[in-house]
């Protein structure tokens, strides 16, 4: 299970997006992003993060350590933010930290080179995930001591917001057209190749098992947190297997509204679309 620490101070908010998370300090002298039950669609996006996050690691992806926080909303007291003090009053109990990364930056397609290699391999994620939230408008990515890093993965699964349509998220496509990696070529084969092999029953079972029952609980159709656990296992197996070959790449939009669905518009801060960026991708699902 992942660990679990205890906020002792509520530092600051993070006010990009509309999730409002926050930095906090815990009691093993950590300190933590936090995001909070209590905000926007709540423990779903906490479960996103646990299982993209925990399922990123362990494929070699890097993404900060991830931490379950007991939060007291009396921590929230002196906070002369309203909105901050009603998010913390509605967050009491178990909530998600993301080690902090001291002194990283977002990552900037056109000051940063990445190689098809790990391009690909970050693209297949996101395809497996369907995560519609690694853009050119919000590429949530930093780069810390040279290195790239995963983040914020809460508008991802989208199917767990439907489970009855979730059977059938496993076979859909993925346009990768806007992702912020698109430009560099990714190499989608060699990942598909490299990863989906790994994406076992085994291993989907180890990362749902890191989700607190707390977060799974009182779900419409399933009698238990394990199976809901399970129903995010089958999804995510089926879709590892074929998803590369339904990976497009194709020329990325202007400044059009994001295709995100609606509940995530407010949340996608967009970004101007990078000058220069290369307009035209092969189409093809062998980049």
């Amino acid at each position: 299970m992942l660990n679990e620490v205890t906020a002792t101070r509520y530092v600051t908010p993070l006010r990009e997006g509309g999730s409002l998370p926050g930095i906090v300090e815990a009691d093993d002298l950590g300190t933590y992003v936090m995001k909070f039950t209590g905000a926007g669609q709540g423990r779903k996006t906490l479960v996103a993060e646990v299982i993209c996050g925990e399922l990123a690691r362990r494929l070699g992806l890097r993404v900060p350590e991830l931490v379950t926080i007991q939060l007291d909303p009396v921590i929230g007291l002196g906070e002369p933010d309203q909105e901050v003090q009603e998010l913390l009053k509605a967050s009491g109990g178990l909530n998600l930290g993301m080690d902090y990364l001291p002194g990283s930056i977002g990552f900037d397609p056109l000051a940063y080179e990445v190689d098809p290699a790990e391009a690909g391999r970050v693209v297949w994620f996101d395809a497996l995930i369907n995560n519609v939230d690694r853009s050119w408008r919000n590429p949530n990515m930093l780069v810390w001591h040279g290195d790239l890093w995963l983040i914020d993965h809460g508008a991802t699964i989208i199917w767990h917001h439907n489970w009855p349509a979730a059977e059938s998220a496993a076979a859909k496509p993925y346009n990768a057209s806007d992702h912020v990696l698109a430009s560099f070529g990714p190499d989608v084969a060699a990942a598909a190749a490299e990863l989906a092999p790994r994406v076992t029953e085994e291993l989907l079972t180890e990362v749902a098992a890191e989700i607190p029952a707390e977060w799974l609980v009182d779900e419409p159709g399933f009698e238990s947190a394990d199976a809901l656990r399970r129903a995010h296992v089958g999804v995510l197996l089926a879709r590892a297997a074929t998803i590369h070959e339904r990976i497009t790449l194709g020329a990325p939009t202007e400044d059009k509204p994001s295709r995100a669905p609606g509940w995530l518009k407010e949340r996608l801060a967009p970004l101007p679309r990078p000058a220069g960026q290369d307009e035209t991708h092969d189409k093809d699902g062998d980049q």
